[in-house]
C-alpha cells in the first residue's frame, strides 16, 4: 500500500466509552489458543494442536511521532482493548518503528485526566507496550508486533536505510523476542511492513532480496525465542508482475522462506480498495467476480496448495464507493466464513481500529468511541472465537508481573500555606495485592505534615508512601486510598508510580 497516501492524522474529539461487556467463549481449559502456536500445512495450531484463527485489528501509533498507540488522547487504553474484545476481535497487530528503542524517545499525547491511563505515567514507549500486551493477554487477545518503519518519518521500501542499518533492525527484533520470551500473548513478529520496489523475492542480491533478509531476521528472532511465529510479507513486483506493496507472494512457490526452526512461517499479504489506490482489476468488466482469481495468483494459492498459513495483515477501505463495497464483500467471502470452515481459513487483521487513517478510516469513528457498525458488520462472518486469558505481563519496563497497581493523586483543598491531598491505589493486575507502595517527587518545597491510612518516608522532594496494616490487601480491580496534609501550598500534581507485591 502506498504509505504516503495513508496516515493523514486528524484531531480527535475527547470521548470516553464505558467498556462493553466481553464476549464469553468456551471454558479456558477447553478453548483453543493456549500457549505458543505453530504451523501445520495451511493451519496455525495452538500448543495442544488445536487449530486457531487470527481475526483481529490494527491499532497504529507506535510507528508515528507519538511513539504510542493513537487515541490515548481521548480514552483509557484498557477501555479500548475491552471494546475490541466486545466486538469479537481476538488479535491486535501493533505497528512500531525502531525509534521506540532509543533512550531519548518519550511517548506523547496521552491523557491522564480523570484517572485515564494512570498506570502509563512516566513509562517509556516500550513500557507502554508492556502494559498493552499485559492487558490484552488478560482479555484473551493475542498480539502481533509489526516492525512497520525504520523511523517515525515514513515507510521504507527496504528493511534498512542509511540511518537504520540491517544490524539495528535485527538487534531490535531480537530485543523484542527476548523481552516477551515466555509471554505467549505475543504470538509472533511481522518482520517488516510492505517491502516494495526495489525489494525483490528470490533474486539473490542480499541488498534487495527480501526473502533472504526475512530468513536472516527470522532465524535471529528464533535464536532468542524459538516459539514465536515469523510473519513474512510479500513484495510489490515479482517477475515483472506488480501488485500492492507487501501484497505479492508469487515468489513463495519457487523460493519459500526456510528457517532453522520448522513450522514457524506465516505468509502475510496486504490488499486494499480504490480509496487507497486504483488497480487494473477494479476496472475489469468482470469485477468483482474476477477478484478470487487475482487473490489466488498473488497469495491465495499458498493456502489452497497447503504450503503454509496466509494472514492478510492489512485490508481496509472508507467504503464510500460502490466498487469498494463490492471489493470488501468479495474479500470477506474469499477469506472463508468461520461458521462454515472454522479455523481452516485465512487469517486477518483489519486496517484499522484508528479513525485517523486518511484513506481508509477505521472501525471507530472520529470521536474514538462510536463504532462504524456498517464497516464492522462486513467482518461479522469472519470473526472468530477469542482465546484463554494469559494474565501475562510485559518486559523490563513495568510489566512482567501479575501483581501491579496504579495510583491517582488528587489535591482536595489548597489554601496557599498548606493543602490536603488524596491518593487512590487500584489493583491493575491479575492477582490480589498483599501490599503496595506509592512514590512521587514534588517540583517545589512541599513537606508532609501528617498522613492517614498509610505510612511514609520523605527524602528531599521525594515521598514514598506504604500501605497501612488494614489496607495493603487489595482484590483484583479493587482500590484503596490514603490522604495527607502538606505545606506550603500543593502546587502542581506530581507524577506518581505504584509498586505492588
Amino acid at each position: 500500500m502506498f504509505r504516503s497516501l495513508r496516515r493523514a492524522l486528524c484531531a480527535a474529539a475527547a470521548a470516553l466509552l464505558i467498556p462493553l461487556a466481553g464476549v464469553h467463549t468456551a471454558h479456558a481449559a477447553e478453548a483453543p489458543g493456549a500457549g505458543y502456536w505453530h504451523t501445520s500445512g495451511r493451519q496455525i495450531l495452538d500448543a495442544a494442536g488445536q487449530p486457531v484463527r487470527i481475526a483481529g485489528i490494527n491499532w497504529f501509533g507506535f510507528e508515528t511521532g507519538n511513539y504510542v498507540v493513537h487515541g490515548l488522547w481521548s480514552r483509557d487504553y484498557k477501555s479500548m482493548i475491552d471494546q475490541m474484545k466486545s466486538l469479537g476481535y481476538n488479535t491486535i497487530r501493533l505497528p512500531y518503528s525502531d525509534d521506540i528503542f532509543k533512550s531519548t524517545t518519550v511517548p506523547n499525547s496521552i491523557d491522564f485526566s480523570s484517572g485515564k491511563n494512570a498506570d502509563l505515567q512516566g513509562l517509556s514507549s516500550l513500557g507502554v507496550l508492556d502494559k498493552i500486551v499485559s492487558y490484552a493477554g488478560q482479555d484473551g487477545l493475542k498480539v502481533i508486533l509489526d516492525r512497520h518503519r525504520p523511523d517515525s518519518g515514513g515507510q521504507s521500501a527496504l528493511w534498512y536505510t542509511s540511518a537504520v542499518p540491517e544490524s539495528t533492525w535485527i538487534a531490535n527484533l531480537k530485543s523484542l523476542a527476548a523481552r516477551y520470551d515466555g509471554q505467549d500473548t505475543v504470538i509472533g513478529i511481522d518482520l517488516h511492513n510492505e517491502p516494495h520496489d526495489p525489494a525483490c523475492w528470490g533474486c539473490g542480491d542480499t541488498a534487495t532480496d527480501w526473502r533472504l533478509a526475512a530468513q536472516r531476521a527470522g532465524n535471529a528472532v528464533l535464536s532468542v525465542n524459538p516459539d514465536l511465529l515469523i510473519f513474512v510479507e510479500g513484495v510489490q513486483t515479482y517477475n515483472g508482475v506488480s501488485g500492492w506493496w507487501g501484497g505479492n507472494l508469487m515468489g513463495v512457490a519457487q523460493y519459500p522462506v526456510q528457517l532453522d526452526v520448522a513450522n514457524r512461517v506465516v505468509y502475510s499479504a496486504h490488499d486494499y480498495a480504490t480509496s487507497v489506490a486504483q488497480q487494473s482489476w477494479f476496472s475489469d468488466p468482470s469485477f468483482p467476480d474476477n477478484m478470487p482469481g487475482v487473490w489466488d495468483k498473488y497469495w491465495g494459492y499458498i493456502f489452497k496448495q497447503n504450503i503454509a498459513p496466509v494472514w492478510v495483515g492489512e485490508f481496509g477501505t472508507t467504503l464510500q464507493s460502490t466498487v469498494d463495497q463490492k471489493w470488501l464483500a468479495a474479500l470477506v467471502s474469499y477469506l472463508r466464513p468461520t461458521s462454515t470452515y472454522g479455523a481452516d481459513s485465512f487469517h486477518w487483521t483489519f486496517w484499522s481500529w484508528n479513525p485517523n487513517s486518511g484513506d481508509t478510516g477505521g472501525i471507530l469513528k472520529d470521536d474514538w468511541a462510536t463504532v462504524d457498525t456498517v464497516k464492522d458488520g462486513y467482518l461479522a462472518s469472519i470473526k472468530a472465537p477469542g482465546f484463554p486469558s494469559t494474565g501475562a505481563g510485559g518486559g523490563d519496563d513495568g510489566g512482567g508481573s501479575t501483581a501491579s497497581c496504579s495510583a491517582v493523586y488528587t489535591v482536595s483543598s489548597d489554601w496557599g500555606s498548606g493543602f490536603n491531598a488524596q491518593v487512590s491505589v487500584t489493583n491493575t493486575g491479575t492477582t490480589a495485592l498483599k501490599s503496595w507502595q506509592v512514590t512521587w517527587t514534588w517540583s517545589g518545597s512541599q513537606q508532609i505534615t501528617n498522613m492517614w491510612n498509610a505510612t511514609y518516608a520523605q527524602t528531599g522532594a521525594t515521598v514514598t508512601a506504604s500501605n497501612a496494616d488494614h489496607n495493603g490487601a487489595v482484590a483484583v480491580d479493587g482500590s484503596a486510598s490514603f490522604g495527607f496534609g502538606g505545606a506550603p501550598g500543593g502546587g502542581g500534581v506530581p507524577v506518581v508510580s505504584c509498586a505492588a507485591a
